[in-house]
């Protein structure tokens, strides 16, 4: 097979969005882990699953990164979470080192392929991936407005008892307590989402979106999501490898797009075999865009942290 897609970091995300891949059978898979055996196991149990699911990839794990050479993508979601205790602060710096030490070592073995970024804090994360890449600024995206407009658009069918087909909906900004869910442009079935539900209500929605992470991780007790994220970063791919073009909310470096400069923020792009082909502006009520605004400060305030760490 000709497509190859390098996902670094073994845990539930990277294991999980390996898994979707090999299912799907459209790209061979490369999985990255430092922990000795963790990746090699994982993709062994995997590749053991192609004759019941009718897969022809091939899927190997691995400490090597010389076997990601030549990918078209590569999937970073190492890093450590956030544990009691520790800073947000502690949190950026140990993940960007990591970043740093992953795009080291992936980039000049596939100087073509495009980085999707998905370590948290996100933004940020995105921001050191392209700093130390090199690379042009289309071809580092990061994973996270997909997943929150899920997030958003789950909790509206489930209220509404629609398909979620009928749900369209933009979550924009930052991937945390800054993301922005667009409700002025939301609408189900072709209706603004606030002719059919109350304004106090739909701000419980909104809510429930932003904190979408924290519930599971309260749910769970020992761990965080991953079947979503997982599906959200395997939408992202297939848009590149098939070079679909899909209008989506990622994570992308503006320059003056929203009135923001110099930052890695959710907007809606354009995805397909190129990387980021087109940002996609269209207009915000003032509040909307004023929550974009605040979003991509509390980016530029962890950039900083960054630069004076650095």
């Amino acid at each position: 097979m000709d497509k190859k897609v390098t996902i670094v970091g073994a845990g539930n995300v990277g294991a999980t969005a390996a898994q979707r891949i090999f299912d799907n059978g459209f790209a061979d898979v490369v999985l990255v882990d430092i922990v000795d055996g963790l990746a090699a196991g994982k993709a062994l149990d995997m590749l053991e699953s192609g004759p019941v699911i009718n897969s022809d990839a091939s899927i190997i794990g691995t400490q090597d990164y010389n076997l990601t050479a030549g990918s078209d993508v590569v999937v970073i979601t190492s890093g450590i979470a956030r544990k009691p205790g520790m800073s947000r602060d502690d949190l950026l710096l140990t993940n960007m080192k990591i970043i740093t030490s992953v795009v080291n070592e992936v980039a000049p073995r596939s100087p073509q392929a495009i980085i999707l970024v998905v370590t948290n804090p996100l933004d940020a994360m995105a921001q050191k991936a392209l700093e130390v890449s090199h690379f042009d600024k289309k071809k580092v995206v990061g994973m996270a407005g997909i997943l929150d407009t899920a997030r958003f658009s789950a909790f509206l069918a489930e209220e509404l008892d629609v398909s979620v087909r009928s749900i369209d909906a933009y979550v924009l900004g930052g991937h945390g307590d800054t993301m922005v869910p667009v409700v002025g442009s939301t609408t189900v079935g072709g209706i603004s989402v606030s002719e059919l539900i109350a304004e106090d209500r739909l701000e419980e929605i909104v809510q429930r979106t932003r904190d979408g992470g924290a519930e599971i991780v309260n749910l769970l007790k020992t761990g965080s999501a991953f079947y979503a994220p997982s599906a959200a970063i395997v939408q992202m791919v297939e848009s590149i490898m098939f070079d679909k073009k899909q209008i989506l909310p990622c994570t992308a470096y503006l320059e003056g797009e929203y009135g923001i400069d110099g930052l890695f923020v959710g907007v809606p792009v354009k995805l397909g075999a190129g990387g980021i082909e087109e940002i996609i502006e269209f207009d915000l009520t003032s509040s909307e865009l004023k929550a974009l605004k605040s979003s991509a400060d509390s980016v530029e305030e962890l950039v900083e942290i960054m630069k004076s760490n650095s």
